[in-house]
């Protein structure tokens, strides 16, 4: 699979490496930003784009927190799945603001002091925990690279920054167990291949009490959630942080996790 993702990017990494005619127009043409449509984006071909989502998707089957190539399968596999939520955040008002300002969320815009004075059972608090519980930050999602549209690449990285308010607002932790059953929700709610492919082969690697957990359990509370919350892409979260992890729930209609995963990490 690495042999494949080094075929796909070969033509890109010899263009850099190359000096000739053709390597210098596209070298000069890179530095002063041609055909690149946002900060840190690698224009490829429909071969380069199937090279990579072929070569990403076992890799990311082999070991799925490899955050990296999960992010490489779902920008070279997502176009039209992109396109329904992206056109889901145009009809809502506040999808359609967040589309027109582009929050990101990050370490560099989180204020992390006003979180922790935050209520005890507020979103911004919760997640915050949950954060600090799972020892993971928001600044371990990679940059989108192989999009090409800029407001599609804005819409995937969104999805990006607010997973773990998702992991937050659906109780679960950053096991495996917990990331499939996200990926199930994230799955109905968004139509992404990257993540219909995490939950259909994410349990092929546990153990046979956890995939019984699963099927009985996780998958019909994360599928029938999914189907009755609203888009979470048009949630402006950076000014709901103030609210109440329940309420939240009850307006989205999230229901409380299965008792299996209670104490799963500290929530409301």
């Amino acid at each position: 699979m690495a042999t494949l993702l080094r075929s796909a990017l070969r033509p890109l990494r010899a263009l850099g490496g190359r000096r000739g005619p053709a390597a210098d127009v596209w070298l000069r043409g890179a530095r002063h930003g041609a055909g690149l449509l946002y900060p840190g984006h690698l224009p490829t071909s429909p071969l380069q784009k199937a090279l990579l989502a072929a070569g990403s998707a076992g890799m990311a089957l082999y070991n799925p927190y490899r955050h990296d190539m999960v992010a490489v399968l779902g920008e070279t596999t997502g176009y039209y799945a992109l396109k329904f939520l992206r056109d889901q955040m145009r009809k809502d008002p506040e999808g359609a603001e967040i589309l027109q300002k582009r929050p990101r969320i990050s370490l560099s815009t989180l204020d992390l002091d006003k979180l922790r004075s935050l209520p005890e059972g507020s979103l911004g608090q919760e997640y915050l925990r949950f954060l600090d519980v799972n020892r993971v930050s928001p600044d371990t999602r990679a940059p989108t690279r192989f999009v090409d549209d800029e407001e599609l690449a804005y819409v995937i990285q969104r999805y990006r920054e607010v997973h773990d308010i998702l992991h937050t607002l659906l109780g679960m932790p950053t096991n495996l167990l917990g990331e499939i059953t996200v990926k199930w929700f994230e799955a109905v709610q968004t139509h992404l291949p990257m993540c219909i492919l995490g939950a259909l082969f994410g349990p092929i690697r546990l153990s046979a009490q956890s995939l019984q957990v699963l099927i009985s359990e996780l998958i019909p509370w994360a599928v029938q959630n999914g189907h009755r919350a609203p888009c979470v892409l048009n949630l402006y979260y950076e000014r709901r942080w103030e609210q109440p992890l329940r309420a939240l729930r009850e307006e989205l209609g999230i229901t409380d996790a299965p008792t299996c995963m209670s104490g799963a990490w500290p929530r409301p």
